[in-house]
């Protein structure tokens, strides 16, 4: 694989290429992967798989008007070829008066934040498949578990490439590493329930323990079995960090500068606003070493620093990029994001919530009856006016306790009374991409199969 050196001058080379052939501006992405994953399942290997991949991706301007192309094929040819065809797309497309680079004044200079997102290592099939075994072991070691779906692990190691015709050229490399188990337990009489492990992390040095992960899916799937049915009505919602998380999500999506642009989001006119209750923040903090989502710059060239989306309840930016921005008449704000073909788009990296105070056995303590949301399934969320409607899975919460399981019950309401609803837990930790303590909402509808 390349080095993050050389992808910078293969970047920076197709660049100069585009100015030649008569584009008034341009910028490229380079990006190569080396992965291996492989699965196991009930002690046998079932599935290995390498894969290795270099693209390129070329976005090129004439005037307003402006192309994207990418290819994998980088022979001196294809990438004089793939110059020519950009330069001619672009000047047949309409006219975009947002379209264009990131301001130049903008641009990152100097030195990137050490990161330390590159552990410089690989693991060995063998390997892989010995932390596959003891994670699937352990799980299917505790007693209640009656079948597998397998463990599953991976290593993978990428350096990715940006370049503009106005002054800017970085790139970087960084490796992963995950390990999962999935189990099943129960039986056909009482019915057979699954649940899974996971977890993943830049260096190996930081990855959760084989034992550790596959005992935590076996006991969670033991949990499950013989699941009852919760009653209709409203009442307080408990979601798990698991899946809390995706609440982010859908702040992020509400606040990016295309919806805000297109007025397509339900937080439209939110920003400077209580959005959350007071108490919650929510950050974003690219700069986090080995972080899953860290990253030295934006996908347009711009710095990137940690920043409050909400502070105390309070909205106080949207995630732009350089159209949006320019459209709103605002700045951008270092979130534009890109894969190697199309225009840049917007994302969020480490993204978390801050915790809360109270212990979650504390969180829970007064709910006479609700409901501890460990499962979300299905996609019903409106971005547009922020209605919610999930199928859920979990576990009662009965006089301030968790109690036993439930299934096949919908969670619904809507985005912004959720928001200020939620309260959060003290039990934040840094497992995934996005991260949040264990979460309350007060006043969901809950309506039970």
């Amino acid at each position: 694989m390349l080095t993050p050196d050389q992808a910078r001058d293969r970047a920076a080379d197709i660049v100069s290429r585009a100015v030649k052939a008569g584009a008034d501006a341009a910028d490229a992405v380079f990006a190569a992967d080396a992965s291996l994953d492989l699965s196991v399942r009930l002690g046998v290997l079932e599935d290995v798989g390498r894969s290795e991949s270099e693209e390129l991706g070329l976005r090129v301007f004439v005037g307003q008007r402006s192309a994207s192309v990418s290819t994998s094929d980088l022979s001196v040819a294809a990438l004089d070829a793939l110059v020519e065809r950009a330069v001619a797309m672009a000047r047949e497309a309409p006219e975009d008066r947002w379209a264009g680079l990131a301001p130049q004044e903008r641009l990152m200079h100097g030195a990137p934040p050490l990161l330390d997102l590159d552990d410089g290592g690989t693991l060995s099939p063998a390997e892989l498949r010995e932390l596959a075994l003891e994670a699937e072991d352990a799980a299917r070691a505790v007693p209640g578990v009656t079948n597998s779906e397998g463990g599953g692990a991976s290593a993978s190691r990428s350096v990715w490439a940006l370049a503009t015709s106005h002054g800017f050229a970085g790139a970087y490399a960084a490796t992963a590493y995950s390990l999962s188990a999935s189990v099943l337990a129960g039986d056909a009489a009482a019915g057979m329930e699954r649940d899974y492990a996971h977890h993943a992390a830049r260096k190996r040095a930081h990855l959760e323990s084989a034992e550790a992960i596959g005992r935590r899916a076996g006991e969670r799937a033991v949990a499950r079995i013989n699941p009852g049915r919760v009653a209709s009505g409203p009442m307080p919602v408990v979601m798990d960090p698991r899946i809390g998380s995706s609440l982010l999500g859908h702040l992020a999506g509400a606040i990016s500068g295309q919806a805000i642009a297109r007025k397509t989001s339900f937080l439209l006119e939110a920003l400077g606003t209580q959005v959350f209750g007071a108490g919650v923040t929510i950050r974003d903090d690219p700069h986090r070493p080995h972080g899953l989502r860290s990253r030295p710059f934006d996908g347009e060239g711009l710095p990137v620093s940690p920043v409050a989306l909400i502070e105390n309840g309070m909205l106080e930016t949207w995630l732009l990029d350089s159209g949006a921005a320019r459209q709103l008449g605002l700045e951008p704000t270092g979130h534009a994001a890109r894969g190697v073909g199309g225009s840049p788009g917007v994302s969020p990296s480490n993204l978390f919530m801050e915790a809360g105070d109270v212990p979650v056995a504390t969180l829970v303590a007064d709910i006479a009856d609700g409901v501890y949301v460990t499962e979300l399934i299905g996609q019903g969320v409106n971005g547009v006016t922020g209605d919610y409607s999930r199928g859920a899975a979990g576990f009662r919460i009965v006089n301030g306790a968790i109690a036993g399981p439930v299934a096949e019950f919908t969670i619904a309401g809507n985005l912004k009374d959720m928001f200020r609803a939620v309260t959060p837990a003290n039990d934040l930790e840094f497992r995934y991409g996005t991260n949040v303590p264990t979460l309350r909402i007060d006043g969901m509808t809950v309506a039970g199969g």
